[in-house]
């Protein structure tokens, strides 16, 4: 025990230094990364924005962050899998906490997400945001568009969130519509994945429909979003309602029919050809859920994607 530390999120001295926390005690940061403001000389970092104020059925997923927080404590130091490797070892990653929000004045949300996701990524930083309702991503896409221009959004869900609304509403269920309106997406490089609801359009959007993704193998999967999205700058948004009920069912609309996260995990391990620049994952929805069973298919969804940057940035080096 004498060279264990405990709460890492405040103690730690290098943004890439291991933690040795136990599971059950320590504060909680995401993968007991260290809380800091702080963005000078950081790969990755984890940003929180608690709103759920866009919901259309149930609530909650305001506390998603915290929910997801607490799930990765499980993660212990090891290298983690299926990755191989300590994800943090050469990637220097924080937690920078949460995004304040004015709960009285929900019209002043988008512009206040987007001017500190524009702070982070001015830093050059890769940004993975956890929610939240799937609202947050829109202005999380006009963040990203500034810096990449239109990006290829590779959207897990099981919606398809193009439903019409006037410009200025708040609603989760329309922020892919409004992204293509303003510009903020690739339509021909972007695709779908695990839809299993009908919206009046599909704004030339490829999708994979839960029969889709049931009947393909995780590698024929991987490989339609590769080639659809090619070599095109990428955001990837996961909302948690992807899986099924069964595996997710902590989530404002859960909808049956879905895939497990056994076989979306490989799909996502297998993304390592994309150019992704930012992720989310949201709608975990904590109150709805059992033994934390949404909270950690969430958390396991975010490592993945800093695994994947992980590996960009340890190809980069080698290229060096």
């Amino acid at each position: 025990m004498a060279n264990r530390t405990i709460d890492h999120a405040i103690t730690a001295t290098s943004l890439t230094s291991a933690a040795s926390d136990p599971t059950h005690a320590g504060i909680l940061s995401f993968m007991r990364r260290r809380y800091t403001k702080k963005l000078t000389g950081v790969d990755a970092v984890v940003w929180g924005i608690p709103f759920d104020a866009a919901t259309s059925n149930r609530p909650g997923a305001r506390f998603g962050p915290q929910a997801i927080r607490r799930a990765s404590a499980i993660f212990d130091n090891d290298p983690q899998y299926p990755f191989e490797r300590d994800l943090f070892a050469h990637m220097a990653t924080i937690d920078y906490g949460d995004c304040l929000l004015d709960y009285g004045n929900h019209q002043k949300t988008p512009a206040t997400i987007e001017r500190e996701a524009a702070k982070i990524l001015k830093s050059g930083a890769f940004l993975l945001s956890l929610g939240g309702d799937h609202f947050v991503t829109l202005p999380l896409l006009r963040a990203h568009a500034a810096v990449h221009g239109p990006l290829a959004l590779v959207h897990f869900d099981a919606h398809q969130d193009t439903w019409a609304d006037e410009k200025g509403r708040i609603d989760h269920g329309s922020f892919v519509g409004r992204a293509v309106r303003e510009g903020l997406i690739d339509t021909e490089a972007s695709i779908q994945v695990g839809i299993r609801t009908h919206a009046p359009e599909d704004c030339d959007i490829r999708i994979l429909y839960g029969y889709d993704v049931e009947e393909m193998s995780t590698q024929a999967i991987a490989d339609t979003i590769i080639e659809q999205v090619g070599d095109k700058a990428a955001y990837l948004t996961f909302d948690i309602d992807c899986l099924d009920p069964a595996f997710a069912p902590g989530t404002g609309t859960p909808v049956s029919g879905g895939p497990s996260s056994a076989k979306i995990l490989s799909v996502l391990r297998k993304l390592g050809a994309l150019r992704i620049k930012g992720g989310d994952v949201v709608e975990v929805a904590p109150a709805y859920d059992h033994a934390d069973i949404t909270a950690i298919a969430g958390a396991t969804v975010a490592m993945y994607m800093l695994g994947l940057h992980a590996e960009e940035l340890a190809e980069r080096e080698s290229l060096a």
